[in-house]
């Protein structure tokens, strides 16, 4: 029986999502070992024990998997923004089908998956990046970059990043550059005391706009005729619109505005979906992967089917860019946001695109429903991570509509949900996958329901 702080070898077996290794030991009890993958030999320090489960620290890679390859990223092994570099993109693509088939195994839908349909670009395809300042250990110089894999304080650099392309870098590279010559603190989530937090950096791939903001806490004064300058002198393929610095009092590690001041230019950008344009501020959703989102959302699309329908709901809908893209389907279509901020967005997006059959709502779902009159032939359900609150499941059923398209971004809610659909009388005729994170164990789901 292992204990608690002993080391052992072990190989992996399996892997459960989102990248958890699984190493079976005596008495069918689990190891389980963060951002491992089945066939590595790895020697583990046990952490803790809870039942038949036992939590283990990686220290050291003793084998390779015989499928694993090294990842090209330089820092890919320390960074925690990316699991699977190390695998070739069609077993990342074999493994998010493992994931999608286990958690749905219950359902018995293996006949009817439509397997993972790959992204276009597996590197260089994040359209928005989400800096730290900090240090690589305690004490160290100060960096800008993502977590270290495993730690919530040591942050690496990631002027090399392969997530985005080349301007991301340049940017990071300059930002960090200005930051040291002016001998900035960081915020220090600890003692929550210091200046620098957050770089954002969007890109309009289709467009190639860009638009920055610099994140601080009130605790020092920024340079910001020179922070202007530093960018605005950059070698970049895309256009900067606009320089924001944004003050953030939070105590939580999030971007978040008490206060912003615009330094340069405009505070949006544009980007395109097909034919479509939408305005992006800097804090509105938009799927990280442009590219990626028009594979998902021509999936929706084809779900939904070539038939003109009278309405179609779209809930849980953003800015309001399915909503659009199926402007062509109905004569109504009818979007529901709790943010205030997208819905406003997704109403000046319609209005962009000459689009006059969209009508956005802003408010809970479950208080909304009660108010439209409206029967829809479809409803499109694109929920946060966590899935649909219980409470409103029942609601957007009763509606009863010919079908049901359930765009899921965590496979576990979409397990979580189903029941629900199916005890109404509905049945999954088609389900399919869409890979807009590769590198990543994510991936959207997209489930095709309708009346039996």
């Amino acid at each position: 029986m292992v204990k608690k702080g002993e080391t052992i070898d072990i190989t992996i077996d399996d892997i459960k999502f989102p990248n958890k290794g699984i190493a079976y030991i005596e008495n069918n009890k689990k190891i389980i070992i963060k951002n491992s993958i089945p066939g590595q030999k790895l020697r583990v320090k046990i952490k803790k024990k809870k039942g038949d489960k036992v939590d283990a620290i990686l220290l050291e890679i003793l084998e390779k998997a015989p499928n694993e390859v090294d990842g090209p990223c330089p820092v890919f092994k320390e960074c925690g923004g990316c699991s699977y570099q190390n695998l070739n993109y069609e077993d990342q693509l074999l493994l998010k089908e493992k994931f999608i088939l286990d958690i749905l195994k219950d359902f018995h839908l293996e006949d009817i998956y439509e397997g993972v349909e790959g992204s276009k670009k597996t590197f260089e395809y994040r359209n928005k990046m989400e800096f730290s300042f900090g240090d690589e250990y305690k004490d160290g110089p100060l960096t800008l970059g993502l977590h270290k894999r495993g730690s919530m304080y040591d942050i690496v650099n990631t002027s090399v990043c392969l997530l985005v392309d080349n301007d991301f870098r340049i940017i990071l590279t300059s930002v960090l550059n200005f930051a040291s010559h002016h001998n900035y603190t960081y915020y220090h989530k600890r003692s929550h005391e210091g200046f620098l937090r957050h770089l954002v950096v969007r890109k309009g791939i289709m467009t190639g706009d860009i638009l920055i903001n610099f994140v601080t806490s009130s605790q020092g004064q920024l340079h910001e005729d020179d922070l202007v300058n530093s960018i605005l002198n950059l070698p970049l393929l895309g256009s900067i619109k606009g320089i924001i610095h944004t003050t953030n009092e939070s105590m939580a590690d999030i971007v978040q505005s008490d206060k912003s001041k615009l330094l340069y230019g405009q505070d949006f950008i544009y980007d395109k979906l097909f034919d479509l344009s939408f305005k992006i501020t800097p804090y509105s959703f938009f799927q990280t992967n442009t590219i990626g989102a028009m594979q998902l959302y021509s999936t929706v699309k084809e779900f939904v089917g070539t038939i003109r329908h009278n309405t179609i709901y779209d809930l849980y809908c953003g800015t309001g860019t399915i909503a659009q893209v199926l402007s062509s389907n109905a004569d109504k279509v009818i979007g529901i946001e709790i943010v205030e901020e997208a819905v406003v967005a997704a109403r000046e997006n319609a209005k962009l695109n000459k689009i006059d059959n969209c009508e956005f709502y802003s408010g809970d779902v479950l208080d909304l429903l009660d108010n439209i009159k409206e029967s829809p032939d479809i409803i499109i359900l694109d929920p946060p991570r966590d899935g649909i609150h219980p409470k409103a499941i029942s609601k957007i059923i009763n509606f009863q509509p010919k079908a049901y398209i359930y765009v899921s971004c965590k496979p576990t809610s979409l397990a979580r949900d189903l029941p629900y659909f199916l005890q109404a009388g509905y049945t999954v005729t088609r389900l399919k996958s869409v890979d807009m994170f590769s590198q990543t164990p994510h991936v959207e789901t997209v489930a095709l329901l309708t009346i039996k």
